[in-house]
């Protein structure tokens, strides 16, 4: 391989805000992999946020892209799977599996695609100093005649517009806005987008707790709601405590901690075959590695709020963040039922080829 922009090559990144920033390029938040195209020829490599190679698991996006992309390029984009209508991120994190024989399955009934949305580099010419507004036009000529399961991103310059996206595409399965500024060059690894997300709150029972790398005290809250039949399901973490309240936590949670895990709602999570039925903390990941999973049991009598964007399935997506404590709410009214469902919106609707409808630039 030898393009003017080589691997691995860290995508740049975007800083959290509350609100749509005006006069910038908006498009959707994809709920995906992050992936880093690189094709010379007959070679595709993709490369993941983290830099690891993803192209031995996406066999058929790599069939795709031999068939809709430049002869040599650098694209930005991203990884998803879309199942009935909106993304499905739990069928993506399947696909990472060491035997070839399930990925190649999967890719047949669950095959995934790609949403480009950054162009780095295009045959002989390297493109991380040009402007976005220019690296936008030249990914929409690029991709023009690009087919399904390829596509390029919807981006406007429309605030207004941007902001119906932020209410409307959630029920899609994305998660919210990202804004990048027009004269922006491509710099890797920094956070120099704006990220606009859903913030929803919910009340969760506290029924756990793991320490942090640097010692006994608050890594992370173990969080709970509990389902129709009763059962406490484990739902996600709270994290990203300052040190000092981390230490505080520990103290106030100290009254709440059991002596072991019997009598726990989750008192079987180191049992595989538990996870088939119930959601507890510690189950089995190939992303988890060597990675000690193992945390202190609570009382389940304490309730927190915690902010979070979105759910995927029936717990949280990404880690939540620390609100307020609950003393008035009784641990057993903390049920999905106070859970808020986004309006279903059809994602085929949003990925439109330019000489179909209105994807592309807009």
């Amino acid at each position: 391989m030898d393009l003017p922009v080589m691997p691995p090559v860290k995508p740049m990144l975007a800083k959290s805000a509350a609100r749509i920033p005006p006069g910038m390029s908006y498009e959707a938040k994809w709920d995906g992999f992050r992936a880093i195209v690189f094709r010379d020829g007959d070679e595709i490599e993709i490369g993941s946020r983290s830099e690891k190679p993803l192209t031995r698991y996406f066999p058929e996006v790599v069939e795709a892209l031999l068939e809709n992309l430049p002869e040599r390029c650098v694209l930005d984009g991203e990884i998803v799977i879309a199942r009935g209508g909106r993304l499905d991120f739990d069928a993506l994190l399947e696909r990472i599996h060491p035997a070839d024989s399930r990925v190649r399955m999967l890719a047949g009934t669950t095959p995934a695609g790609f949403v480009a949305f950054d162009l780095l580099a295009l045959g002989d010419a390297p493109l991380l100093d040009a402007p976005l507004r220019e690296r936008r036009s030249a990914l929409a000529d690029a991709l023009a005649d690009a087919a399904d399961p390829v596509f390029v991103a919807p981006a406007t310059e429309d605030t207004g517009l941007a902001q119906e996206w932020f209410r409307r595409y959630e029920g899609a399965g994305l998660d919210g806005v990202v804004a990048k500024p027009l004269d922006l060059p491509y710099r890797p690894g920094e956070r120099v987008m704006v990220k606009v997300k859903h913030e929803r709150t919910a009340d969760c029972v506290v029924a756990g707790l793991r320490h942090h790398k640097s010692g006994p005290v608050v890594g992370s809250l173990l969080l709970g709601l509990y389902d129709d039949s009763g059962t406490l399901q484990h739902v996600g973490v709270c994290a990203s405590f300052p040190m000092r309240r981390r230490a505080e936590l520990m103290e106030e949670l100290e009254p709440l901690t059991m002596a072991s895990v019997d009598g726990h709602p989750w008192a079987a999570w180191a049992d595989e075959e538990a996870h088939v039925s119930s959601r507890m903390p510690g189950a089995p990941s190939r992303w988890s590695g060597k990675k000690d999973l193992s945390w202190v049991p609570l009382r389940p009598e304490r309730v927190v709020e915690v902010a979070y964007d979105h759910m995927q399935g029936d717990r949280f997506r990404h880690t939540a963040q620390f609100r307020r404590w609950r003393p008035d709410r009784d641990p057993r009214s903390c049920t999905y039922a106070q859970l808020e469902e986004p309006v279903n919106y059809d994602l085929s609707e949003i990925l439109v080829h330019p000489s179909k409808g209105p994807g592309g630039s807009r």
